[in-house]
């Protein structure tokens, strides 16, 4: 009777064990390669894309695991991050940077993608078509880039005899230069002269650029938002308002660092919505069946404390159509 017990006591620990091991390799794994932040300060568009994951039911180290990685606006470190997350092989790969999303594309076509992509992504060659994206990779297009003409408008609003604008942007990240052409292609249209000014790491000479536009005459400056850019936010928004430069922004985050004004898409909304395309592939619906969504709701946010300090009066029409006004 003894033997008996023992060995269905040893059968019965086996079937518990074997369980806990199906339970756990169970948990889905996710990876997450960044633009910009670290692992000490991921920044706002991991913590709303965290949010999103919790607001579906997912807690990390419980029931997904999330693989981040931080290219930190070092474009060197695409390339080996985005291997480095492949060889994971993760269920889901999560990607908010075009040269990133170009360089997963090539290194799988297995694992499926979702992208947060502010460039085209069907010219860009991500994807087939926004309602049927094929392949292997879906999300949503940020359509950051196609904003760039309101945001010039809106500088010719605020700015009087705007006829020079400085663009600031990092010269090795596909979706700034995609951003660059649009503006040129706005500012054309607008009568406006475009100032073009690279960043490349690890170099940056930023008060000798600042110092150029001022020689060259600019009115207003746009910064294009990029990892490299965003990693020197405040340092540039603080130059521009040393140089008395209107800024138009595109995001939130600069504005509220001091930027004069922002016209764009929800960080918030389209990382949390992120989380949605990853619940729904690791529920097993393929990428190239999940339509590609663009956003429908746009902010504008003026920064009065900072146009106070560069002298600038916001003109009553303008300011009564801002969604947010720092004061």
């Amino acid at each position: 009777m003894n033997k008996k017990i023992a060995w269905l006591v040893t059968l019965l620990l086996f079937a518990i064990s074997t369980f806990v091991e199906a339970q756990q390799a169970k948990i889905p794994r996710v990876g997450y390669l960044a633009g910009f932040g670290n692992a000490k300060n991921p920044g706002a568009p991991i913590e709303a894309f965290q949010q999103g994951l919790r607001n579906l039911g997912y807690v990390e180290g419980k029931n997904i695991t999330v693989e981040y990685r931080y290219i930190e606006g070092i474009r060197e470190r695409v390339a080996p991050l985005v291997s480095e997350l492949v060889q994971l092989k993760p269920d889901v790969l999560v990607i908010p940077d075009a040269g990133a999303i170009r360089s997963a594309k090539q290194a799988t076509q297995t694992i499926p993608i979702v992208m947060i992509t502010t460039v085209d992504p069907v010219t860009s060659g991500f994807i087939d078509s926004l309602a049927r994206p094929g392949g292997n990779i879906t999300g949503l297009s940020r359509l950051i880039r196609e904003l760039g003409g309101k945001r010039l408008e809106l500088l010719k609003e605020v700015v009087p005899k705007l006829i020079r604008v400085a663009v600031l942007y990092a010269a090795d990240d596909e979706g700034s230069t995609t951003g660059y052409r649009e503006y040129q292609a706005a500012a054309h249209v607008l009568q406006i002269q475009l100032q073009s000014f690279e960043l490349r790491a690890p170099n940056l000479d930023l008060d000798t650029a600042f110092q150029s536009m001022a020689k060259g005459g600019a009115n207003a400056l746009i910064v294009i938002r990029g990892p490299l850019v965003r990693r020197h936010t405040k340092q540039i928004v603080s130059l521009a308002i040393k140089h008395h430069l209107p800024c138009m922004c595109e995001g939130t985050d600069t504005v509220e660092a001091g930027g004069l004004m922002s016209y764009s898409t929800s960080d918030t909304d389209d990382f949390r919505r992120a989380a949605v395309y990853v619940d729904k592939i690791l529920k097993g619906t393929k990428p190239a069946d999940l339509p590609v969504e663009q956003p429908t709701k746009f902010e504008f946010i003026i920064n009065l404390k900072t146009a106070k300090q560069i002298g600038l009066a916001i003109p009553p029409n303008v300011l009564a159509r801002a969604d947010k006004v720092i004061r």
